[in-house]
């Protein structure tokens, strides 16, 4: 046999032996490494969101008050019963205002904010912000820092109609129509007014988040586009939007569950719901249905909703991103 022969012979052997498994042996690094960051957080998530989930589920199939150790099972009906309460279904369809309206404008005037600060100077020379852009992230920021809590209540009074400091200036300015306007009490301004409280407290937070995001940007981007004679807008809607889109995504959720929940703003707003419940959200039933009627059950059903509807809106935006070819430009980079 040939040396040649004898060379195929033997890589032909060694590519019929059966390889050997490319697993790295279990160790006590390994197994404490999994435990601490795998086994540790997925347990505490169980408890503490999954279990209280699953809890809950089953407490809106039963007709518990919350204050008794005895439960009936009913089945669906509350969850009936939900869809034959016409204040919830009212309540239902405010949030869904909410979050198709709060998400996209805070979003749009963020990113506004954010491109002017970042990129929004001069049309010549290399790319920069606008003047003294600090100052401008500070004061926008500043709302931020405020709880929700305070800022509802702040705006409460300042749409007072009767010693609001809104009303007093339009009035000052010599709108005559506004004096004594009660803005959370006319069913054609109170949900408005609420929105644009949310927004006013969230657009500095996402405008500095945009503004991380656009800085990451390679500066010779914008200046081989300006090369080009590409406009402002062009700009924007060509290089900006595309490279933080994974950050506009992240921000439209969260944006969208605090819609989709609202209680502590429109609680301090309009703590009966306003006129009409022009601005009821589900929360503020939820917590009528369980301690002020005794309904846990009931309020359980509203509970569970609740989160379908905020897994839902997570869906809905993840599908659009995906189907809009966000994935792709991702995978691309």
């Amino acid at each position: 046999m040939t040396e040649t022969a004898v060379a195929s012979a033997t890589t032909e052997a060694r590519r019929r032996r059966p390889r050997r498994s490319a697993r790295r042996p279990l160790t006590f690094d390994r197994v404490s490494f999994f435990l601490v960051f795998l086994g540790l957080p997925l347990a505490l998530f169980l408890v503490f969101v999954v279990w209280p989930f699953v809890q809950a589920f089953y407490y809106s199939m039963t007709d518990w008050s919350g204050f008794t150790p005895d439960m009936n099972f009913v089945g669906l009906d509350n969850y009936r019963r939900l869809l034959d309460d016409d204040i919830f279904m009212t309540a239902l369809r405010n949030n869904v205002v909410l979050a198709l309206v709060v998400p996209l404008v805070t979003i749009v005037l963020s990113f506004a904010l954010a491109t002017m600060v970042t990129v929004g100077g001069s049309s010549h020379g290399a790319a920069r912000g606008l003047r003294n852009s600090s100052f401008y992230r500070v004061i926008s920021f500043f709302p931020y820092t405020i709880p929700a809590i305070a800022i509802g209540l702040i705006w409460a009074q300042m749409y007072d109609p009767s010693n609001g400091l809104l009303n007093g200036v339009l009035t000052g300015l010599g709108f005559e129509r506004f004096e004594s306007f009660p803005w959370l009490g006319d069913t054609r301004t109170a949900m408005p007014a609420s929105i644009f409280v949310i927004i006013w407290g969230f657009v500095g937070f996402y405008m500095v988040l945009f503004i991380a995001a656009i800085k990451g940007i390679p500066a010779e981007y914008y200046d081989a586009a300006r090369i080009d004679g590409a406009g402002r807008l062009r700009i924007a809607w060509s290089i900006t939007i595309p490279l933080v889109r994974e950050t506009v995504q992240t921000a439209y959720i969260y944006l969208g569950i605090l819609a989709l929940d609202a209680f502590v703003y429109m609680a301090a707003l309009n703590p009966g719901g306003g006129p009409d419940n022009a601005t009821l959200v589900m929360p503020q039933r939820l917590l009528d249905a369980a301690f002020t009627k005794g309904q846990f059950g009931l309020a359980s059903a509203m509970g569970v909703v609740m989160a379908i509807a905020t897994l839902l809106f997570a869906a809905i935006v993840f599908a659009v991103n995906r189907l809009t070819g966000g994935h792709e430009r991702v995978t691309r980079r």
